[in-house]
């Protein structure tokens, strides 16, 4: 494997996309990139809401966020590890694409279990997110991240778990 190679780990939150793409980067020893939303607003010293009423209504919020991590996967020459909602459209020069994918019910569940808070209140904002962030991928990108067909590898987090999620994962790095 080459120690100069870029993958991206795609999926909406709560499907892990984050976690593993962090443990990927460790076990390859690579650079781990993860700039979002939440990045934004702790930079900004405002709550990830803030942020999210903000990018609804200024598509530069998302360009910002987009254009950053990208420049920030390119910036490395030691390879990275780019985990973002947008990862796979957004890095075109990826020598790997993945996209995590899981049900909203067990999303739901695993953000509640990482952050606390009441289910269905979880479940009702988390599908109001995806919503949205479809709506403006479509009109700012014209990424429908409904499909991710083109990923080089689409594994369904609903049952498995994180660490099973990553050995997968290196396991088709290692035929790159």
């Amino acid at each position: 494997m080459e120690k100069n190679i870029k993958i991206a780990i795609s999926g909406r939150s709560g499907c892990g996309n984050t976690t593993v793409s962090k443990m990927v980067a460790e076990a390859l020893g690579l650079r781990f990139i993860n700039f979002t939303f939440r990045s934004l607003a702790q930079e900004r010293g405002v709550d990830l809401k803030t942020i999210l009423e903000l990018a609804a209504k200024d598509d530069s919020i998302d360009r910002e966020v987009d254009t950053r991590q990208v420049k920030l996967a390119h910036g490395t020459d030691c390879g990275c590890v780019l985990g973002s909602r947008l990862a796979i459209w957004m890095l075109q020069d990826a020598d790997l694409k993945v996209y995590l994918d899981a049900s909203p019910e067990t999303r739901a569940a695993r953000i509640v279990n990482r952050e606390g808070g009441n289910l269905e209140e979880i479940a009702a904002f988390t599908a109001e997110r995806d919503r949205q962030d479809h709506a403006r991928y479509l009109r700012i990108y014209n990424i429908d991240t409904d499909d991710y067909s083109f990923a080089d590898l689409i594994i369904d987090a609903n049952v498995i778990n994180q660490q099973q999620i990553t050995d997968i994962i290196l396991e088709r790095v290692k035929g790159i």
